[in-house]
């Protein structure tokens, strides 16, 4: 009777999808970055949770929170927040729209999906652009 341990079992098994081989589709990298997006956005609930703090405390404070937002880390964190709200709203709506049974073929997923992406880089760029202004 042969006894067949389970390291020798696994041992020659593939990795199932291996990563070098797994090809990404446009509906997993827009789930992961709804997810992403999500989190960033309770982060982002704190940021806005410590500025309104600074407006309380007074001048001093809310002067010392704005040279931080103003600077080029501050910047770049707060564009990468408006990204995070555009395209988190404009996924949302996508779906809903599946939910009440709408763009579910492969093609209109798709396009839907790049709709979002380009959509959410031009909202964010026109955003900062008018607060430029």
């Amino acid at each position: 009777m042969y006894i067949i341990y389970k390291s020798e079992f696994f041992m020659n098994n593939p990795l199932s999808p291996h990563l070098q081989i797994y090809r990404w589709q446009i509906t997993s990298v827009l789930s992961i970055l709804h997810r992403i997006t999500g989190v960033v956005l309770s982060l982002g609930t704190i940021i806005l949770s410590v500025w309104l703090l600074c407006l309380g405390l007074g001048e001093t404070y809310f002067n010392f929170f704005n040279h931080l937002i103003s600077s080029f880390i501050g910047r770049t964190i707060m564009i990468g927040y408006t990204w995070a709200v555009c395209f988190h709203t404009l996924n949302g709506i996508r779906h809903l729209g599946w939910d009440y049974g709408y763009g579910l073929e492969l093609i209109a997923v798709k396009i839907t999906g790049w709709t979002v992406i380009l959509s959410s880089l031009v909202m964010t760029t026109i955003i900062w652009f008018l607060s430029v202004l």
